[in-house]
């Protein structure tokens, strides 16, 4: 129940003992402004860490072929693994069941791309339909490779955003036609990466038109494919564990052998970057609750002193037929209000803070770091506690007071 004189006590007492107050408050204001600061920098490396993952999808698997380097039944090291369009094949037979998508790729560097009197060099990308899923290319407009440009060969090209700026500047390239390495092209879409610049470079073209224009074989250099989401990092790198086996088996690879079929299992950075945050969440709530123990046994320390300060007023309150019970309250509510003051105080200093010098970080990998709702749901909850547990041992201590001891009491 709402008590309008205890408050109005409480106000003027604060206002009397304005030092003592600046001074209790300012260890919890402390240590909220420390946790504020530490908990946004922790979330400022996980933006970080989820744009770095943004450019390919998560559940996603690269292999690619290389050369051995340790004789297995009877051949040599040193030879060149190359794969074709069976290894694809055979992909798709053994795991069909646990893909969720599987695309080959074809990669040429340097390639000239000319448009009118605009000259510039990229990477081509010849890949199925499927890719975009790997890359997660968002269409700017028209749109990606389908498998009718794949079934008939056609010369198509997909360009990214800034390959489009380069050539056609504000001109829509959509329908335009574009030369590369002396072939001509039409431009059916343009795409957006959220992986940044570098990814918005690329050229993508039909796999099968590749081929047939770039040597005329079935050579393909690498796969990238995605298995189901669901996966828990173990059953996802079991799974990529699975098919280096099997690829390396039909290509008589020693499994020991670590050179001549590679691998990059998205699954194995995620567990990583779990581990990670995982002890950065602990850092910061190891230093957090260390200074916030401090706090609270700092402004504990000073509401020992205001009981015995008003130890004479407590006994006369008593000997008025004040209750144990409301004594103990009035110190805890003075103990949680302050402390909630000062914390909130704290929070939004550390909140500015964070405002003031977030865009500073980004060349330290952290991003746009800020506190979320959860952070200020626990804060409110951390300061209401540790209000109660700094004011209950000096309320318990007001409680004991005898009238008669307090009266005499110089």
């Amino acid at each position: 129940m709402f008590n309008i004189d205890l408050w109005r006590e409480i106000f003027q007492n604060i206002a009397k003992n304005k030092l003592r107050t600046i001074l209790s408050g300012f260890t919890i204001a402390f240590a909220i402004l420390l946790f504020t600061l530490l908990s946004g920098i922790g979330k400022g490396l996980m933006n970080n860490f989820t744009e770095q993952f943004a450019s390919d999808a998560y559940n996603s698997i690269y292999i690619w072929s290389g050369k051995t380097s340790k004789p297995y039944k009877g051949l040599q090291s040193g030879r060149d693994i190359q794969f074709k369009n069976d290894d694809f094949r055979f992909i798709l037979d053994e795991f069909d069941e646990e893909l969720e998508m599987v695309s080959p790729r074809i990669q040429r560097y340097n390639v000239k791309a000319v448009y009118k009197a605009e000259s510039y060099r990229y990477t081509i990308r010849a890949v199925y339909p499927s890719y975009q899923v790997l890359e997660s290319a968002k269409m700017e407009a028209g749109r990606f490779l389908n498998m009718l440009d794949l079934e008939e060969r056609r010369k198509v090209v997909a360009i990214g955003r800034l390959v489009a700026q380069d050539l056609f500047g504000v001109r829509n390239a959509i329908g335009k036609s574009i030369s590369l390495d002396d072939i001509s092209y039409r431009v059916i879409g343009v795409f957006n990466d959220p992986g940044g610049d570098n990814d918005e470079r690329f050229i993508y073209m039909p796999f099968s038109t590749a081929q047939r224009l770039y040597g005329n074989t079935d050579h393909l250099d690498e796969f990238g494919l995605t298995y189901d989401p669901g996966y828990s990092s173990s059953k996802a790198l079991s799974f990529g564990t699975k098919i280096l086996k099997k690829l390396k088996a039909k290509h008589k690879i020693s499994p020991r052998d670590q050179s001549g079929i590679r691998m990059f299992n998205y699954a194995m950075r995620n567990e990583q970057v779990n581990g990670m945050m995982i002890g950065l969440n602990v850092i910061i709530l190891f230093i957090g609750i260390g200074t916030l123990i401090a706090g609270v046994i700092g402004i504990g320390n000073i509401m020992v002193y205001i009981v015995k300060e008003r130890s004479k007023e407590i006994g006369i309150r008593k000997a008025l037929g004040a209750t144990p019970r409301s004594i103990v309250g009035m110190i805890m509510q003075e103990s949680i209000f302050v402390t909630a003051l000062a914390g909130y105080f704290g929070l939004l200093m550390g909140m500015f803070v964070l405002e003031l010098i977030g865009s500073n970080l980004n060349d330290y990998g952290i991003v746009d770091p800020s506190v979320g709702t959860s952070v200020i749901v626990g804060a409110t909850i951390i300061l209401v506690l540790a209000g109660t547990i700094a004011g209950y041992v000096p309320a318990k201590q007001a409680a004991r007071i005898k009238p008669i001891e307090a009266l005499n009491d110089d």
